[in-house]
């Protein structure tokens, strides 16, 4: 079993091609999967799509070739040509892959070091992957590590300590160019997401009155109710051409596949407006609009380097955490096989009885002529009583619950000693929560 992650971020990929890679129509990711586990090699798939990255994370049997295959596919689904792709994006391999993956979970590889979003935006990933069956135990094996790896960095630093999203920054930079406060405008948030949301509260802490527009105003209603100690206005869709010619500011954080903003929309000003695009694709219709600053997710990274600087100290160990678990995870995959454990239980199985046939031999019990017939018996007996368990912990060994298994018997029979972890290293979680849910409701 191998891994391979290829990587699109705003560290190698450029916005506009990261726009190409979105996957934020379902379908399209749908189908993507179903042609990336066509190819032969390829086990398992989970795809990453967020704001400032597009990870895409298989198991395979091999990687040899498997990179151009998965390019290739990328490219067939997405409609970027592969010279596009060319010198874009990053391919790691195996404990560079682990490594990476961990990195980007525990939020050491974002556009804003430490924030928590992303934890939120991989978990909703994976649980989509899982539930239509695109990914099984392997990548179950690298996401709950994954997710373990985190919690351990946020618990053991300071690096998420009031958390900082691409939102917050640009709450940041606004407040920047308006003196440091809020207080006293009115900021216009387009969508009512996780990124609105996010908006929403950091400009209500900002002191700032907010005009939220969305489509779903019960959704918008419903966001309303989670900001405190400010006006919060809800208008309509439609209301937006005349707001965006109102008011100085504009945070636009919607799902949508193409701009919502567009040039014949708007019209000229005697006052400066300051626009934050932090939606990918980018909502705002690219365009020379005077009086009008606009600010997307890659013009946030000055104040990204900033915060870079004030948790370097934080960022080294949390990267010394991350190197530990990838070196315990693939120390604990190599206890994990059946057939070496199946031996060794066998072993340990004729072992004993020699040892109380030998016994058995010194005081008398057995006469000494008879050593190799009850020697034979013995055998067969511990065969035939293992042959039943066996068959069953082969059969389930690529299953999800299987690790769990494999964990209790070496707790049982003492296996693996050095390298034996205590069994909640590693269980399938998503797997015992739906198998309960099934008994429960059956």
């Amino acid at each position: 079993m191998r891994y391979m992650i290829a990587s699109f971020t705003h560290k190698n990929t450029n916005i506009e091609t990261r726009e190409k890679l979105s996957f934020s129509d379902k379908e399209l990711l749908k189908a993507f999967y179903e042609r990336v586990l066509a190819l032969e090699p390829v086990h398992e798939a989970l795809v990453v799509s967020t704001c400032n990255r597009v990870e895409v994370i298989i198991s395979t049997r091999e990687i040899d070739g498997v990179d151009e295959m998965l390019l290739e596919a990328i490219a067939a689904v997405t409609g970027v040509t592969l010279e596009e792709l060319e010198g874009k994006g990053a391919i790691y391999t195996d404990v560079n892959a682990i490594h990476h993956i961990f990195s980007v979970v525990s939020s050491l590889d974002s556009l804003v070091l430490g924030e928590t979003q992303i934890v939120g935006q991989v978990k909703e990933a994976f649980s989509f992957s899982y539930e239509n069956g695109y990914s099984g135990q392997k990548i179950a094996r690298v996401m709950h590590n994954a997710f373990r790896c985190s919690a351990t960095v946020r618990n053991a630093t300071d690096i998420s300590k009031n958390p900082i999203s691409v939102a917050s920054v640009a709450v940041a930079k606004a407040k920047e160019i308006f003196g440091g406060n809020l207080g006293g405008y009115s900021a216009v948030v387009v969508g009512a997401g996780e990124m609105g949301e996010l908006a929403c509260k950091h400009l209500a802490n900002a002191g700032a009155n907010i005009i939220l527009v969305n489509r779903n105003l019960e959704k918008a209603h419903e966001l309303a109710k989670l900001i405190e100690n400010v006006t919060v206005t809800i208008e309509p869709f439609s209301e937006l051409p005349k707001l965006l010619n109102h008011y100085r500011l504009l945070f636009s954080a919607t799902g949508a596949s193409e701009p919502i903003i567009r040039a014949e929309m708007i019209e000229e000003t005697t006052f400066e407006r300051h626009w934050f695009d932090i939606a990918i694709p980018r909502d705002i219709e690219d365009g020379d609009y005077p009086n009008i600053h606009i600010y997307a997710v890659d013009d946030l990274r000055t104040i990204m380097h900033q915060n870079l600087k004030q948790r370097e100290a934080n960022a080294q160990k949390a990267y010394a955490i991350v190197g530990k678990f990838t070196e315990d995870f693939f120390k604990w995959l190599q206890t994990l096989s059946v057939d070496p454990m199946i031996r060794e239980i066998r072993e340990m199985a004729k072992s004993c009885s020699n040892k109380e046939l030998q016994r058995a031999i010194k005081k008398g019990y057995v006469p000494r002529e008879y050593e190799k017939q009850i020697e034979k018996i013995i055998h067969q007996a511990f065969n035939s009583f293992l042959h039943r368990p066996t068959t069953i912990l082969k059969n389930i060994a690529d299953q999800p619950q299987a690790d769990t298994v494999v964990q209790s018997i070496q707790l049982f029979f003492g296996l693996n000693a050095e390298q034996r972890k205590a069994l909640d290293t590693y269980k399938c979680d998503y797997q015992i929560e739906k198998d309960l849910f099934k008994k429960e409701n059956a």
